[in-house]
């Protein structure tokens, strides 16, 4: 007979005390299989977080690198007396005066004296930055003993020249020419009986790709065929039906419109079908001379400093268009092509533009320098002479007055919250507001600073004090929340030793609670000017979107900010503001990243642990 404990369970051993064990096992295999799986997607989440963080960096600084760096070529520029100081008076506002602009393209002009007509000649010094000139002007007023010599002057391209030399703008294939290149006077060149073979298969397969599009379109216009012919059998039937004469008129009308629009359609298959044919055809075939268009990739052959646009193409001779006379028909001379994948009509630079350039790269005038004018300089229209330090230093004085105003407000109001206020309904108020205004979107605070700062007092719009303004009352909820944080953070005892050694409570405060609690106060500070900094909308409101030029001298000076600078140049259509948009954003993100491991510092070096 099996003994029976006297609360009646088994006793241990027994049968049924080994069922609980085996119930209790697997409830524990069960909680700590939870457990892991819990850990497991707290890893989970935290990689996937790690991964989104490293692309967007990855993303930012690969757009962004390359605003860092601006191509540049170099010119013999001659520095004439009668063109710059012609009294020879040494006057620098003399100097500062002269016609630098037809001293830098008359410089590039020189260097390509084939160049004719007066579009080429635009075209050529297009490639040029619009402040060429004030950089010539720079390198003279800096050292005026260079005039009457010729200068080797390094001048910025524009930005579509330096997109291009960046790869942004189309890719570019060279391969060496094969065999020896007869040239004639006219452009035509001829080599040996595969000179231009790659070029004569490429451009068939650009043929057969276009084929193979055109019919891609026949395809889809013969169902849109379809479908109108559906329609125009159901509006037919309807009109056909109808017994208002209001209806009536509408089935007509509609009825005219598919009618127009199918035979619309029956003129583009028909083109298009042509098309095909004709694609198809000069695809398949293996001979005879082919013309390039502006739709297709462009072709350029460079030899003896000169540069030709393939026009037409057999497999061994090609009619060009002269970008740039070579400088003797010399056959023995190397050779190569150029192939520019982007068709011209797709691209901000011509193919004559781009030859040029490619002889530039080839005479060694072109390299790639620091950007220094980035940092230096204000906002412009023109992306390779904007910078973004009038943005920053429009940010520095917002920043300043946000400073100066929010942090004693802020603390002053945590202190007397914390320390000195009675306990009742309207300190409760005040704390619940403090507390709401702290979630509050920031545009509403920028509507604030519109209707009372601007339309009241009349204080100067887009101007870092109204923005300063705008940010602190931003800013205040932090500040005293943290600060009211770090205040009960210090014991009771601190104050009661100084109450109970005859300090008065304002002297308790001020002499031994506060500097405790100060740390802690900074660190919310900090936290607090770091979102300030990456604020835009609040300041859009108060006009800080202007475009501004002039480095602001002060804080009522017209200014913007870095995130505003960021907005303007996100919505700016080169191709090139791209490039300053992201690189913009790492020098905020510097800021930011260096502002949060301040506050950390602070609060790891002065933290104190009770």
């Amino acid at each position: 007979m099996t003994d029976i404990t006297k609360n009646g369970s088994a006793p241990l051993g027994a049968p049924g005390h080994q069922g609980i064990a085996e119930v209790v096992a697997k409830g524990l295999k069960k909680r700590y299989a939870a457990e892991r799986r819990f850990r497991m997607y707290g890893l989970v989440a935290i990689g996937l977080a790690l991964l989104i963080l490293l692309v967007l960096f990855t993303t930012i600084i690969s757009n962004g690198i390359g605003a860092f760096f601006q191509s540049k070529v170099t010119l013999d520029v001659p520095l004439e007396v009668s063109e710059i100081d012609p009294d020879q008076t040494g006057d620098l506002d003399v100097i500062g005066k002269a016609n630098y602009r037809g001293l830098v393209f008359g410089s590039l002009r020189a260097d390509f004296p084939g160049v004719s007509g007066r579009s080429n000649r635009r075209a050529l010094t297009g490639l040029l930055s619009s402040g060429s000139d004030f950089e010539l002007r720079s390198i003279v007023l800096d050292n005026p003993d260079l005039i009457g010599t010729t200068v080797q002057a390094q001048v910025s391209l524009s930005d579509d020249a330096d997109m291009f030399l960046k790869g942004n703008m189309t890719d570019v294939e060279v391969s060496a020419g094969d065999g020896t290149l007869a040239m004639t006077e006219d452009g035509v060149l001829s080599g040996g009986v595969y000179a231009f073979g790659n070029v004569f298969i490429d451009v068939k397969a650009e043929f057969a790709r276009k084929a193979d599009e055109a019919e891609n379109s026949i395809a889809q216009n013969q169902r849109q065929l379809g479908r109108i012919d559906e329609e125009l059998a159901v509006t037919a039937s309807r009109l056909e039906n109808a017994d208002d004469e209001a209806q009536k008129t509408t089935y007509a009308d509609t009825l005219r419109n598919l009618e127009t629009l199918k035979a619309n359609v029956n003129a583009s298959l028909e083109k298009l079908t042509s098309d095909a044919t004709d694609f198809r055809t000069r695809s398949q075939s293996d001979a005879g001379e082919e013309t390039l268009d502006q739709s297709m990739p462009s072709y350029l052959v460079v030899t003896n400093d000169g540069v030709f646009k393939i026009l037409t193409v057999t497999r061994d001779k090609v009619t060009t268009e002269i970008v740039s006379p070579p400088s003797s028909l010399d056959s023995s001379a190397d050779w190569q092509i150029v192939k520019l994948q982007t068709p011209e009509t797709d691209r901000r630079l011509t193919d004559k533009q781009i030859g040029w350039l490619h002889l530039m790269q080839d005479r060694g005038q072109i390299e790639s320098a620091i950007n220094s004018a980035f940092f230096t300089t204000g906002d412009s229209r023109e992306p390779e002479l904007a910078g973004i330090w009038g943005a920053a230093v429009g940010s520095f004085w917002t920043l300043m007055v946000t400073l100066v105003l929010s942090f004693p407000i802020g603390v002053m109001a945590a202190v007397y919250l914390e320390e000195f206020a009675p306990k009742n309904k309207w300190t409760d108020l005040i704390e619940v507001n403090i507390n709401n205004l702290a979630a509050v979107p920031s545009i509403v605070f920028g509507l604030l600073g519109l209707a009372v700062f601007l339309n009241v007092f009349g204080l100067p719009r887009s101007a870092p004090v109204v923005g300063g303004l705008v940010l602190t009352l931003m800013t205040l909820p932090t500040i005293i929340i943290a600060s009211r944080a770090a205040l009960k953070s210090v014991p009771p005892s601190i104050r009661e030793a100084a109450l109970g050694m005859g300090a008065s409570r304002i002297q308790a405060m001020t002499h031994h609670v506060l500097p405790l609690a100060l740390p802690g106060m900074l660190t919310g500070t900090i936290i607090g000017m770091a979102q300030a900094l990456g604020e835009t909308a609040p300041l859009l409101m108060i006009g800080m979107v202007a475009f501004i030029v002039d480095i602001p001298g002060g804080p009522t000076d017209p200014a913007t900010v870095l995130p505003v600078q960021i907005f303007l140049w996100a919505d700016a259509p080169e191709r090139a503001f791209v490039e300053r948009t992201s690189a913009a954003i790492m020098v905020l993100l510097g800021f930011l990243i260096t502002m949060n491991m301040a506050a950390v510092f602070l609060r790891k070096k002065f933290e104190t642990r009770w």
